[in-house]
């Protein structure tokens, strides 16, 4: 049984691959300074994109999305970002939610699970 980690911090791996299966770990914006949800997602879908690039494999294969809202009235607009940038014909089984982040500044929080 083989497993990869990428980017190995103290508390987490941002990216875990196990027998041709990816999981990221939860997203967040790389400079939530700007607190609009709509350019938090595109931040963060940037960083799937790369990650999953990365571990061989690309948004077509995704299987799985959470989403976590800091507010679930930041829906639609999270949605104007996450809507296109899914590939046709490929959308994954999702999950959005509101819950509280790990920091204010944080609106949205995006993880996925991929095939390889």
């Amino acid at each position: 049984m083989s497993i990869e980690r990428k980017h190995v911090g103290k508390r987490l791996s941002d990216v875990v691959i196990h027998n041709g299966t990816i999981y990221l770990a939860g997203m967040v914006a790389n400079d939530p300074v700007p607190e609009d949800p709509a350019e938090q997602t595109r931040d963060i879908l940037a960083q799937i994109d790369r990650h999953l690039a990365e571990a061989g494999s690309s948004k077509e294969k995704i299987l799985m999305a959470t989403i976590w809202l800091s507010d679930i009235r930041f829906y639609d607009a999270m949605n104007t970002i996450w809507d296109p940038w899914v590939a046709a014909g490929h959308a994954p089984a999702r999950a959005c939610v509101e819950a509280r982040l790990a920091h204010p500044r944080y609106k949205v929080e995006i993880r996925v699970v991929a095939a390889q």
